[in-house]
């Protein structure tokens, strides 16, 4: 017999919470094949099986959080799956010595969820199947609990409705297809459950809150010194990268030069020491189709060209969406930007992600009329490329003329650089 352990996942990562399992106690596990999802801070993992042979027992049961080391299953790498009982044989006594025996071991690595199921346990089906109260312990039944069939339960889950709430009228109090599908008709409203990456979401973002006393700066930016050489290399750069190329790489070169001029809002909050960083590694907001946002990092940025962040920030944002982050990924980051100017916002007071001090947001660009000044100082109205950069930062590490001037160094690089050459010489 040989035991699986949850694995070091990442060098920040101490815990993990096991999304589900692959293969089912009896099954048959093949050695490089996907065995488990585990799910850490915001990134969900598919974790191979070690090595092959017949999955004996199962101490970590889904939705179960344990720590790095801990025991999750066993699997018998010599052996197929033992034959089934036939349906005349009467229980035995060892499946359930076995379940005792498991039983301090998955206690002391789980933290929540239920018991871990056993050969015996899983070896029953059937169409309808027993819904078990969560405190439940080594498959009991609670006194209340309602027969619901697969196909019904899932019926409700994917509308987040809890089944004790339908009245069955089948056989026993079973609750039928009909039963639900009126349920569902009657009462329109639905609970949706903070899944795992929501739930870490919602407790990073109070804690932000409660730690940092958050300031908002916004400044308009005139992009047109920008988009004068975005515009004529995005063809180009479409056929050579199959991307587009957007506003955000030229936004973080300059933010580079203005971080090198105002190095604290490059820090993190220490005990009692505000601690600057040396180089710029840059957490991207990235949207998982409005189902959670992650925030992976790319390192040095402050040594990349302009085309280099570019690709940078497709690489990571394209792995976020693929679900094929690793906890390092989201890990070291010093400074985040967050770009709703997809969607034409006008600015957002973005949330700090702690322990940085500071969060830039990329709001909406747009073609509008603005007063043009020469260089012998007549006016005119022209037609400009202008949009609102929003910076939120933490109070307790410097002055509100500290960040106003960091960010007027950031509009003046993004309208005064020389973007040509710049982009030609790949700096």
């Amino acid at each position: 017999m040989a035991d699986v352990h949850l694995p070091q996942l990442g060098e920040t990562v101490a815990e993990g919470t096991i999304i589900q399992w692959f293969v089912g106690v009896g099954g048959t596990v093949v050695e490089g094949e996907p065995l488990y999802e585990v799910s850490t801070e915001k990134v969900d993992s598919e974790l191979p099986a070690p090595f092959s042979g017949t999955l004996v027992e199962v101490v970590a049961p889904e939705g179960a959080t344990v720590d790095v080391g801990a025991l999750l299953c066993r699997i018998d790498p010599s052996g197929s799956p033992s034959p089934a009982p036939s349906s005349g044989s009467p229980p035995t006594a060892e499946p359930a010595a076995a379940t005792s025996a498991a039983s301090p071991a998955a206690a002391g690595a789980m933290r929540s969820g239920g018991a871990a199921p056993t050969a015996s346990s899983s070896a029953v089906s059937g169409e309808t199947t027993p819904l078990v109260g969560r405190g439940s312990r080594g498959g009991n039944r609670s006194r209340d609990a309602k027969l619901i069939s697969p196909v019904v339960r899932r019926l409700l889950a994917e509308r987040g409705v809890d089944p004790s709430r339908v009245t069955g009228t089948g056989m026993g109090g079973r609750i039928t297809r009909t039963d639900a599908e009126r349920f569902l008709r009657d009462n329109p409203g639905r609970s949706e459950p903070f899944d795992g990456i929501r739930r870490v979401t919602a407790r990073h973002m109070v804690a932000s809150k409660a730690t940092s006393p958050h300031v908002l700066t916004a400044m308009e930016v005139d992009y047109t010194a920008v988009d004068e050489v975005r515009l004529a290399e995005r063809a180009a750069w479409r056929d050579a990268e199959g991307s587009g190329l957007t506003h955000l790489p030229f936004i973080v070169a300059a933010l580079c030069d203005a971080l090198s001029e105002y190095p604290r809002l490059n820090a993190s909050v220490g005990d009692d020491e505000l601690v600057v960083h040396g180089t710029v590694n840059l957490a991207v907001a990235v949207d998982l189709d409005f189902e959670g946002l992650v925030a992976p990092v790319v390192r040095g940025v402050e040594d990349l060209s302009i085309q280099e962040v570019a690709r940078s920030i497709v690489d990571v944002a394209g792995r976020a969406r693929s679900r094929s982050l690793s906890p390092d990924d989201l890990a070291s980051g010093t400074f985040t930007v967050t770009n709703p100017g997809q969607y034409g916002t006008l600015f957002q007071f973005p949330i700090i992600n702690q322990p940085q001090v500071a969060i830039l947001s990329t709001d909406g660009i747009a073609r509008r009329p603005a007063v043009v000044v020469d260089d012998d100082g007549n006016e005119s109205v022209g037609v400009r490329s202008l949009g609102v950069l929003a910076l939120a930062w933490d109070h307790r590490a410097f002055d509100g003329a500290y960040a106003a001037a960091f960010l007027r160094a950031l509009k003046d690089s993004l309208e005064e650089s020389d973007w040509a050459s710049r982009w030609a010489s790949g700096a």
